[in-house]
């Protein structure tokens, strides 16, 4: 056993001593409730009100000066951290013995009077400390002197795996996820006040769909059957529409059995919506201006996101994908053979693996040539029928493009759309090809969803489709760069025990 290891057991031990002598002392250290009146943030703003008023707060203990007769110690409720004075004289000695008996991370109420200390620091005088929670495990120490932090609890796959430990002695983290509350409530509010319907679809499906990826397999017990962990809510969302609800949404978590990077996590929030007799241009407008509302509504209209300035109250420029790759390569790609395709990546120094199709090839190039390019907000429109199964064909007349956008940001996509295709017997051919791909080995390939088509060939009003990833819009709007930072448990590698 380490010496850390040593040390910490005996750090566990010594508080249940503590806690012991406590429950001898005649103090239950787990109480079923307290009634505060107040937060911190409550009292440090409102102080020329507050002065000499009796308040009583909660929260954990997050530094101690123990001292014989007075001590001071800070504690942290949801709102920040204020400094509280105790004095043996005023809570009497039994009461001060058991204060002295409370470590850092214990929760405790306190009842007393706000004052300012000689320092000019507001503080609570307490006249009763009422123990909430006595804590077992010692907390990450961190040291602060005159606002400045010292051993921060800073190594971030420690953070990630102890989130609650990240928001104790990190509280500043806290912000990201109220500010991820605020933006999903935007994007909800816009699409509600526009009368869309907000619903609830299976996240256990017997097939998955509505986009290219590979899914999480599980087995039902009960009906011994194979099922799939949703990759994407469309499907069923169209079913809606062909059942005649015209607006309708869905903010869902989905589930990809793909690799992890500082964008990608297996778990993650989809917002999707479907809106009948409208097209991707519709909906275009749509994202535009519900993106720069939300945004503004939270501040976030002119954005830091890692080296990358990002303004997003111009206008998105639109432009045809193509027409970027042409650009970018030299070569009209419209037509392109696999084998040619194959010698643009060669020529490119775009690596794909020797079986890859035209979609893989065409994704690749646009990875590597084109998004890095994409920093100011772009649709990107326009897209080959080859990697796009579920939108309709262009209205332009070329029969190799469809009615597709995709939003790029600071180098990113957020949002994939399309011309909802509506016609049943180009939707069976569409499922048919990618299930030859498939058994040419492309494991993300769609499958032919008979449920699906039969639903089709009941009749789908024209639609335009959206989805829009929701963590890394929120990665954005809060700057931040990797999706760890922005989901409150990410998936993580199991730890070596």
């Amino acid at each position: 056993m380490s010496d850390d290891h040593k040390s910490l057991n005996q750090i566990i031990d010594f508080r249940k001593e503590k806690l012991t002598k406590l429950r001898d002392a005649g103090v239950e250290p787990y109480p079923q409730k307290y009634e505060p009146t107040h937060f911190s943030a409550d009292i440090l703003g409102d102080f020329d009100n507050l002065e000499k008023k009796d308040v009583t707060i909660a929260g954990r203990i997050m530094s101690m000066r123990k001292m014989g007769k007075a001590s001071f110690f800070h504690i942290q409720d949801q709102q920040g951290k204020i400094q509280v004075f105790i004095r043996r004289d005023d809570v009497g000695e039994d009461n001060y013995a058991n204060f002295k008996l409370l470590d850092m991370g214990d929760f405790v109420g306190v009842n007393g009077y706000v004052f300012k200390t000689k320092m000019g620091e507001i503080s609570i005088h307490a006249n009763e400390l009422t123990v909430l929670c006595k804590s077992i495990r010692p907390l990450p120490v961190v040291k602060e002197k005159e606002g400045e932090t010292f051993d921060a609890f800073a190594d971030k796959e420690q953070r990630y795996r102890n989130r609650h430990l990240d928001l104790i002695v990190n509280p500043e983290v806290k912000d990201t996820f109220v500010k991820r509350a605020k933006i999903i409530k935007g994007l909800r509010d816009h699409l509600d006040n526009m009368g869309f319907l907000e619903v609830e679809t299976p996240a256990l499906q017997p097939l998955y769909g509505g986009a290219n990826a590979r899914p999480f397999i599980t087995h039902h017990n009960a009906l011994d059957q194979q099922l799939y962990l949703r990759i994407a809510d469309e499907l069923y969302l169209k079913r809606l529409i062909i059942g005649g609800i015209d607006r309708v949404y869905e903010i869902a978590k989905d589930f990809r059995n793909e690799g992890m990077d500082r964008n990608h996590n297996p778990e993650f929030t989809m917002l999707e919506f479907y809106w009948a007799y409208a097209d991707f241009e519709d909906n275009m407008n749509l994202v535009e201006d519900m993106i720069r509302s939300v945004a503004e509504s939270i501040g976030a209209l002119q954005l830091k996101w890692g080296d990358m300035d990002v303004d997003l109250s111009k206008p998105f420029e639109r432009l045809p994908i193509l027409d970027l790759l042409k650009e970018a390569t030299g070569e009209d790609l419209t037509e392109a053979t696999d084998e040619q395709m194959q010698s643009i990546c060669k020529a490119n120094h775009v690596d794909v693996e020797d079986n890859a199709n035209y979609g893989q090839m065409l994704d690749a190039l646009m990875s590597e040539l084109v998004e890095p390019k994409l920093v100011q907000p772009t649709f990107i429109t326009d897209y080959p029928k080859a990697i796009s199964p579920l939108a309709k064909k262009h209205r332009n007349g070329n029969p190799h493009l469809v009615e597709r956008f995709e939003l790029f940001i600071g180098g990113a996509e957020f949002a994939n759309a399309f011309t909802e295709l509506n016609d049943p017997i180009d939707q069976r051919e569409r499922f048919e090809s990618q299930a030859r791909l498939a058994e040419e080995g492309d494991d993300e390939a769609h499958p032919v969803d008979e449920n699906f088509l039969e639903a089709v060939e009941c009749g789908m009003p024209p639609t335009g489709g959206v989805g829009i990833g929701v963590d890394r819009l929120v990665m954005l709007f809060t700057e931040n760069v990797s999706i760890k930072d922005v989901i409150l448990f990410p998936a993580m590698r199991r730890e070596e025990q």
